[in-house]
């Protein structure tokens, strides 16, 4: 039996594609990008720059770096808005200056520095693997919780961190909706009090309790002090799973949800519901996905990270969150965009 010989394909038979492939292009592209400003980060460049202008001679020397090496980060630092550069001389931009400074009130510097201490969580293999084992992560594969309820000094770290990637947003959200018919709010796994933070900034009436672990109200406290609200923001040892929720006609959850699976949200939401009294709100604080959960890549991504940290947790939709409270009880349900990537999700128990 004679076999036919494949011939091979002539250019004159190909044409150009129809699209220019830049959305395959930005993932090679993101691979290195954002290392190189954790890089950036973790050499003090932004700190080097703080208050002051410098060229790129000054900025090797100080950081003892080649102009080859220097210049590919600061190219990528400039492109994303981060650094400007100007006359010869590189500065830092607003955002820069708000959100990689770590003498700044919403400084990212804390979970920076997280993530430089889990790379190892998000490179190819650790993301293969969790993909693969639909098992977390981080802490050596360890559950996230069960590691902070005994390790002490990592469950400090990890709210500090928190902390900085949330007081921006903290000190936003409150303004998207009237708190000013409430008295009392409950910050359910309230982390370093960022979020009670930021709502008894806004209303003045309003006073505040964080619920969480031992070692994070003590983190918490520290925070509070800061801002003078000792008075108004306490802290109560408990465990949401376990423990009655402390009298309160408000309930705020921050990044609590996205921890969990449905049926534990589910949970929740219903503690809450029957906790509260009529006339009571909840506040669910999160990245949201679209309705078929395909967009924004923001969210999408965040979701990964869920993959990495958390077991069984993962981002919801705006549709899927307003479910759960309609199906707890709560009325007058809204999605409310509030900053930068996040929203709220709020209902009221009927009066």
């Amino acid at each position: 039996m004679i076999q036919k010989i494949a011939q091979p394909l002539l250019f004159s038979s190909m044409s150009r594609p129809k699209t220019d492939g830049k959305p395959v292009w930005d993932v090679i592209i993101g691979l290195h990008t954002y290392p190189t400003v954790l890089a950036a980060h973790e050499l003090k460049l932004f700190s080097l720059l703080a208050g002051k202008e410098l060229t790129l001679e000054n900025i090797c020397e100080s950081l003892n770096l080649t102009n080859r090496s220097a210049s590919a980060v600061l190219s990528i630092c400039t492109s994303l808005g981060l650094i400007e550069f100007k006359n010869n001389y590189y500065s830092l931009t607003t955002v820069a200056r708000e959100y990689l400074l770590e003498t700044s009130p919403t400084s990212f510097c804390g979970y920076f520095d997280l993530m430089i201490a889990n790379a190892a969580s998000f490179s190819y293999e650790g993301i293969k693997k969790a993909i693969l084992s639909d098992k977390t992560q981080v802490y050596n594969g360890e559950d996230i919780f069960e590691v902070h309820e005994q390790k002490d000094e990592i469950a400090r770290s990890f709210t500090r961190a928190m902390h900085s990637a949330s007081i921006s947003a903290a000190l936003a959200w409150p303004e998207t909706i009237n708190l000013s018919g409430y008295r009392q709010m409950l910050d359910i796994a309230g982390g370093s009090g960022a979020h009670s933070i930021g709502a008894t900034s806004k209303y003045p009436d309003l006073k505040a309790t964080v619920l969480d672990l031992a070692p994070i109200c003590e983190v918490a406290q520290e925070f509070v002090m800061q801002q003078g609200l000792q008075s108004r923001i306490g802290t109560q040892v408990g465990n949401m799973w376990k423990d009655s929720f402390p009298e309160a006609d408000l309930h705020f959850y921050s990044l609590i949800y996205h921890d969990w699976t449905p049926d534990q949200c589910r949970f929740l939401t219903k503690k809450s519901f029957d906790s509260l009294k009529p006339g009571g709100r909840l506040i669910i604080h999160e990245w949201l996905f679209n309705d078929e959960r395909t967009q924004p890549l923001s969210t999408a991504a965040y979701n990964l990270i869920m993959l990495l940290w958390c077991a069984g947790g993962q981002q919801y939709s705006g549709l899927e969150l307003s479910t759960m409270l309609a199906e707890a009880g709560f009325v007058d349900i809204q999605v409310l965009p509030t900053f930068g990537y996040w929203s709220i999700v709020t209902g009221q128990k009927p009066k």
